[in-house]
């Protein structure tokens, strides 16, 4: 059984420019998911860009590349779509999808992951989120979602939910193929600590994983 992990990486970034190489505590930010992925059992680390310098950062950094089509890495592209691109491309059997947004997952989640799509019959594909306790949200225009302002409840009161962290998702390639999707079929969970769910989306999320780590 094959093993691979896939990080996507395009070069273009409108929050943070050259955001998947920015400085992050000395080191380009896609050094922390490339260390993550060969520090777990993954056969094989690739990394999907349309850089050049990203290209060069990776392969510094002794993860393989995939060159991605531009038509795949604008901004109205979709992740799936290169996650396809690759697999018509490359023999697997398990696919690890990692962000490379998420400098704060470790290789024992991944590995967890992994354990639980080879090793329970019942997943088709895994993937990493946080547990969330209920807190009162509302809507741009000033509505609350989901509760009556007159009757609010208590957080102890509300089950508590899940959240996709973003860090990584699991599939088989069969599943891939079949559902065009990172996940589908049957589906679980691997649960982070909230603390270690940050992505990088902002230079606010930049200086607070820098205080982080």
């Amino acid at each position: 059984m094959k093993i691979v992990s896939l990080i996507l990486a395009r070069g273009g970034s409108k929050g943070i420019p050259g955001k998947n190489i920015i400085d992050l505590n000395g080191k380009p930010l896609i050094h922390y998911t490339i260390s993550a992925s060969k520090h777990s059992n993954v056969h094989e680390t690739w990394v999907s860009t349309d850089c050049k310098k990203i290209k060069k950062i990776s392969k510094l950094l002794e993860a393989n590349v995939i060159d991605r089509p531009k038509e795949l890495a604008q901004d109205t592209s979709q992740s799936d779509d290169a996650l396809l691109h690759f697999s018509e491309n490359h023999d697997f059997d398990i696919l690890v999808f990692i962000q490379p947004t998420s400098p704060l997952l470790s290789s024992q989640y991944i590995n967890k992951g992994i354990d639980l799509l080879v090793n329970n019959i019942k997943y088709d594909s895994v993937f990493s989120v946080y547990k969330e306790h209920w807190i009162p949200k509302w809507s741009i225009e000033g509505k609350p979602i989901n509760w009556d302002i007159s009757n609010r409840p208590r957080r102890q009161d509300k089950t508590e939910q899940y959240v996709e962290n973003g860090a990584f998702y699991i599939t088989t390639k069969k599943n891939l193929k079949k559902y065009k999707l990172r996940y589908g079929g049957n589906i679980g969970f691997i649960e982070m600590k909230f603390s270690e769910s940050f992505q990088i989306d902002t230079f606010d999320d930049l200086e607070l994983v820098k205080k982080m780590l």
